[in-house]
């Protein structure tokens, strides 16, 4: 799992020190499944769509935002340890995390269309309308087209000039990526044309409301509701899922 070598190897890679400017507020709490070991989530007519990892574990989910409660479901059988997800038309795209695989489903129903292959990690995803937006844990992110799912091109993120690692869930937020970082209570707010960082996102107060102590139990999932401009920020494991108020970019 993405533990004790991916932490020593990310020590020799820290990112420049960040001041996290971007201010917010919290808006309303909801329940989330604890036992979510959350790896992508998105927002979509109503609810929330989530996908979860750890092998033998992981599913893509359709989730009542006020409930919490599963509404559908569809197992990612092992060995495969399910990665981000997001849709596209009438589908579900979603990734998986070291067999270079990813998956094809019918947003309607969970039922597999077809799979595809890249090459190193698969993390998060996001899309812009445009092109499928995925992370592989690096500093690097892959635009993919939506209809074959081959690579388009990539962009290095950086922050003053630095390469910011260990990028993971992302969410296409007012124009900008959005992506959390793994072990890292902030999100950086990332420009898609350049791949700088503009600002970031401290959610560290979210990770204490929602009580969880396990290192593991990292805040990675982030959905945004474009028409009511609402963000929703949740963790592996967290029992809790937040609305925030975001301010504007500058």
């Amino acid at each position: 799992m993405k533990r004790i070598l991916l932490a020593l190897a990310c020590a020799f890679t820290l990112t420049a020190p960040a001041a996290a400017d971007t201010r917010w507020t919290l808006v309303k709490t909801y329940p989330h499944d604890a036992s979510a070991f959350t790896e992508g989530l998105f927002y979509l007519d109503g609810d929330l769509y989530e996908s979860t990892g750890l092998e033998g574990q992981s599913e893509v989910r359709k989730v009542a935002l006020k409930t919490g409660k599963v509404l559908q479901s569809r197992v990612i059988e092992p060995p495969y340890f399910g990665e981000g997800v997001v849709n596209w038309q009438d589908r579900l795209v979603s990734l998986t995390w070291r067999h270079r695989r990813g998956f094809v489903w019918n947003l309607k129903d969970f039922t597999p269309i077809s799979d595809f292959r890249y090459e190193g990690e698969g993390w998060g995803l996001t899309q812009d309308g445009r092109s499928l937006i995925m992370s592989d844990g690096t500093a690097q992110l892959r635009f993919l087209d939506p209809d074959n799912l081959a690579e388009q091109r990539r962009i290095t993120v950086t922050w003053n000039g630095r390469a910011v690692e260990r990028l993971n869930e992302l969410e296409y937020v007012r124009g900008e990526i959005w992506a959390n970082i793994w072990y890292d209570t902030r999100i950086a707010r990332i420009d898609p044309a350049t791949g700088a960082v503009i600002d970031w996102i401290d959610v560290a107060p979210l990770r204490k409301a929602a009580g969880v102590t396990d290192s593991e139990a990292v805040a990675n999932g982030i959905a945004y509701d474009a028409e009511k401009d609402r963000v929703f920020i949740t963790g592996k494991n967290w029992p809790k899922l937040f609305e925030i108020k975001v301010e504007p970019k500058p």
